[in-house]
């Protein structure tokens, strides 16, 4: 029988390696820019700290790890005979795989807070686990590339995240526009046409625009139980455009009766003027539709779209007001934002946007071509290596056809090649494979040829 992996999960070649790589550097670069600091935490959690955490849904996606040992120990035949899979899974599993980044965070903040100084910045880049179906983009295992500083309610991180974002994107060489918006002001509308209380329901509905259309929000919002006259009153602010000083001139007319409202105006003008000072080099605009699914976000939101590929969000965050409340530790302001290294795999991908030397590894290969060559090219690799240039050798003197195929399948950018006349002079000829120019180096010199 052929071997297979589970369904949802993939294997990496070399090449998707390097490119993926290429990801997680990037943005593991600017996280260290902007003083963040790396933590890691387990695969897995004890599902007391799991769940609940996710709601009903995030519930039943959670891998549940059977416990080992014995296992049946303490289980009633009742129990057994009654089948019941949750209840069972209770007593047979104590541990779960981490479903998100954010509740381990939780946990750790907690768990920690005498040795953290806060604020507190952290950037985590780590595999999670969802037990959700299958789909095109969707996968059972993925990574989260997360940056949160927790501690502090300054709007300064606000404007620093929206640099982040725009420095990532830039290094890419991908044109985005990264979307604000504040939950404040959207409570401020839900109160200002008279339905508070339908706020999750509201925020829920417009925040599929861009899927469903204006007519399927609204249908959404009227079977929500929204009435027609409230439907009403959200159309203008649906559907405002403008600059972004102009709409939130005319959102901050529109919720004079609201002081959450006209809180959630006075946090955009902030970071929007504070943004607009640092010569970001992609779009940021203040999108009065983007709701953010996550009903924990309090204050700012973020979402990225990349402008010449059709793509979802391809990051995204905000603003909470209690991370750790969950965890008995009340009060902890943060934000935050994600960036989804899969989405983002997949525009560098469609654009060509790579940089040659994030598909291959190895700078330069030696061809063999006998003992006493080797011997030598065996010397050169060794200087090569210590000077940090990655360099190979191919391991048997075969054919050059064959050898040469090999550099090339390997997108070597450079071959070496020692025959008895370099042998004799102590020099190598190297080759660039891409435009087949060749030059005859001092082996003393080939380091810096290549650098």
């Amino acid at each position: 029988m052929k071997p297979s992996i589970p369904k949802g999960t993939r294997d990496f070649s070399p090449v998707e390696m390097a490119r993926r790589n290429y990801i997680f550097d990037t943005i593991r670069g600017v996280f260290r820019l902007f003083g963040y600091r790396q933590i890691e935490t387990p695969s897995m959690e004890n599902l007391s700290t799991l769940m609940g955490k996710y709601g009903e849904e995030g519930d039943k996606l959670l891998f549940k790890i059977q416990n080992s040992g014995d296992y049946m120990n303490g289980v009633s035949d009742e129990e057994l005979l009654s089948r019941n899979s949750l209840k069972l899974a209770a007593k047979f599993c104590e541990k779960g795989l981490r479903y998100d980044l954010t509740v381990p965070f939780a946990r750790f903040v907690v768990m920690h807070r005498e040795e953290l100084q806060f604020p507190f910045k952290r950037f985590q880049i780590q595999p999670v686990w969802r037990a959700d179906r299958p789909q095109k983009g969707r996968y059972r295992e993925f990574y989260q590339c997360d940056a949160d500083v927790v501690g502090s309610d300054s709007l300064l991180y606000e404007i620093e995240l929206i640099q982040m974002i725009d420095m990532v994107f830039s290094r890419f060489g991908v044109r985005v526009a990264i979307k604000l918006n504040n939950r404040k002001i959207l409570a401020g509308i839900a109160e200002s046409i008279g339905q508070a209380d339908k706020i999750v329901d509201i925020t829920v509905a417009i925040d599929k625009l861009d899927k469903i259309g204006l007519d399927g929000v609204n249908a959404e919002l009227a079977e929500k139980g929204l009435p027609e006259d409230a439907i009403d009153r959200l159309q203008p602010i649906i559907k405002l455009t403008g600059s972004n000083a102009e709409k939130l001139d005319v959102i901050a007319k529109v919720l004079e009766g609201s002081e959450v409202g006209q809180k959630g105006v006075e946090e955009c003008r902030f970071i929007l003027s504070g943004a607009e000072k640092l010569g970001l080099k992609n779009e940021l605009e203040l999108d009065l539709t983007l709701a953010r699914g996550l009903n924990y976000y309090t204050g700012a939101i973020f979402e990225v779209k990349a402008l010449d590929v059709e793509i979802g969000s391809i990051s995204g965050g905000g603003r909470y007001d209690n991370l750790t409340g969950i965890f008995g530790m009340p009060g902890v302001s943060g934000v935050g934002i994600s960036f989804g290294a899969d989405r983002i795999y997949d525009v560098l991908t469609q654009l060509d946007l790579y940089p040659k030397e994030a598909q291959s590894g190895v700078k330069v290969l030696f061809l063999n071509l006998g003992s006493d060559e080797a011997a030598f090219c065996m010397e050169q690799l060794a200087r090569l290596r210590a000077a940090g240039i990655a360099s190979e050798i191919y391991p048997d003197a075969a054919k050059m056809k064959k050898q040469m195929s090999y550099a090339n399948a390997g997108a070597i950018p450079f071959v070496a090649i020692v025959g008895s006349d370099e042998l004799a002079q102590g020099k190598v000829t190297l080759k660039n494979m891409e435009t087949g120019e060749q030059s005859l180096v001092d082996a003393a010199d080939l380091a810096d040829k290549l650098a």
